[in-house]
């Protein structure tokens, strides 16, 4: 059984972030009778939080950016939360329990909670600097792509994004729907497939090849040498270590994120690749703790809005005054956000010792589906096409069943699956050697 905390009421909590991770926790101390009597939030965005899963069909055009807004700032005054916009904190004095930001304001916490979130990680190649090198990370470099997609879509041009990873394939597609056929958009992977921590070579090349239908321009084992100006400094092209160089009106670098970390180390928080919490979110200094994709626990980070908003749960709770269970890592599903391609993953992408494979591929439909089980016990899948069974499959693996009983069915989906395993567990209840036979 996880262990417990009880944390008491805390008077003036400070949020610092105001993204996704800790306008979740706002929402959720909102409802709470216990909630701390003085809450705080800083962003450094000059907008309040917005859905930042929802940048990729903004890029597309797919919808508006209204839609992104989480809450007004009337929603915050209602709740008597304090909202600061467009400030960055620069200090922490936890001697003090203080901060300080870039507009000089300085305020006192009780309990501070970092919710920074993470950065763009860029790969160490010349040329990265050029004017019209892009990251995709938040509104307003999806607004500059925008831009940039809606002004080629007119004149005609190249972008090239670097990396084939979910970020990667969104911003891409994002871009070529943007650019309304008059801009060619390169993609390059480094790995021999696309979402090469996600899927097995089949499904990638199912993936791959749907792309390349659209007109995606895909590039794997693609080794990025450098970028290349023009005779006015700007980016032009993008060369790789094979020789092949690529026209580029703009680069998009889109190969993962790395949290944002330079805040609590310089105020001597313990940092590794994020900041270190335990299982109530608590830093190495108690009166602070950290959240989403800036923390670290049990060494890993986050970078799913799943495992963050169990965070917050606990973390809620905590800072609420509630006992609460400490928070435990459990795995995730992946789902690509690109409107017409379903896929669904989780688990090992290729067979480990022990594994039995079962797969099923109709080419016609573009359909395939592959699990692995060890023991009976599902660990894994890869569902490309027909994805509706994705989620059973995930319930049963969290929850360690033995399917045995209906492996022939598996594959067919979940509603066959569970009459096999309905039908073998009645007749083992029927049995008269059954464990409920002989305790009757």
């Amino acid at each position: 059984m996880p262990a417990t905390s009880h944390s008491a009421v805390t008077d003036h909590l400070v949020i610092i972030g105001n993204g996704m991770a800790g306008h979740r926790l706002v929402e959720a101390l909102a409802g709470k009778p216990g909630r701390p009597a003085h809450i705080t939030v800083i962003g450094d965005e000059p907008e309040p939080a917005y859905n930042r899963i929802l940048l990729s069909p903004l890029l597309a055009g797919e919808m508006a950016r209204e839609a992104l807004t989480l809450h007004d700032g009337d929603w915050y005054a209602e709740q008597g939360i304090e909202l600061i916009l467009g400030e960055r904190v620069t200090d922490i004095d936890r001697a003090a329990r203080r901060l300080t930001t870039d507009a000089g304001r300085t305020l006192d916490y009780d309990r501070l909670v970092l919710a920074t979130g993470s950065r763009p990680a860029r790969p160490p190649v010349p040329g990265l600097e050029l004017p019209g090198v892009e990251v995709f990370r938040d509104l307003r470099d999806a607004e500059a792509l925008m831009r940039f997609g809606q002004h080629r879509a007119d004149e005609g041009g190249n972008a090239v994004v670097i990396g084939g990873g979910l970020l990667g394939l969104e911003a891409a597609e994002g871009l070529r729907k943007r650019g309304q056929g008059g801009l060619r958009v390169s993609l390059l992977q480094r790995d021999d497939r696309l979402m090469n921590r996600q899927l097995d070579l089949i499904a990638a090349r199912l993936l791959e090849n749907a792309l390349r239908g659209r007109g995606l321009d895909i590039h794997t084992d693609a080794r990025l040498e450098r970028l290349e100006p023009d005779d006015q400094g700007r980016v032009c092209a993008a060369l790789l270590t094979d020789g092949t160089r690529l026209p580029a009106d703009c680069v998009v670098v889109a190969i993962g994120i790395l949290p944002k970390v330079s805040l609590a180390r310089a105020a001597g928080l313990e940092v590794n690749r994020g900041i270190v919490v335990d299982a109530w979110l608590t830093t190495s200094d108690p009166a602070i703790h950290a959240l989403g994709e800036c923390c670290e626990f049990e060494g890993q980070t986050f970078g799913l809005v799943e495992p963050i908003w169990r965070q917050v749960e606990v973390l809620a709770a905590h800072l609420a005054g509630e006992t609460v269970a400490g928070y435990v890592d459990t795995p995730c599903a992946t789902k690509l956000k690109v409107s017409g391609v379903a896929l669904y993953a989780f688990g090992p992408t290729e067979p480990e010792a022990g594994h039995e494979v079962l797969a099923y591929h109709d080419p016609q439909q573009g359909d395939y589906r592959r699990l692995l089980l060890k023991d009976g016990r599902l660990e894994g899948a890869v569902l490309y096409g027909d994805t509706a069974a994705g989620p059973w499959y995930f319930e049963q693996a969290l929850a360690g069943r033995d399917l045995s009983a209906g492996r022939a069915a598996l594959l067919l989906g979940a509603a066959d699956a569970r009459v096999r395993l309905d039908a073998a567990a009645d007749t083992a209840t029927d049995s008269p050697h059954s464990p409920a036979k002989e305790a009757a």
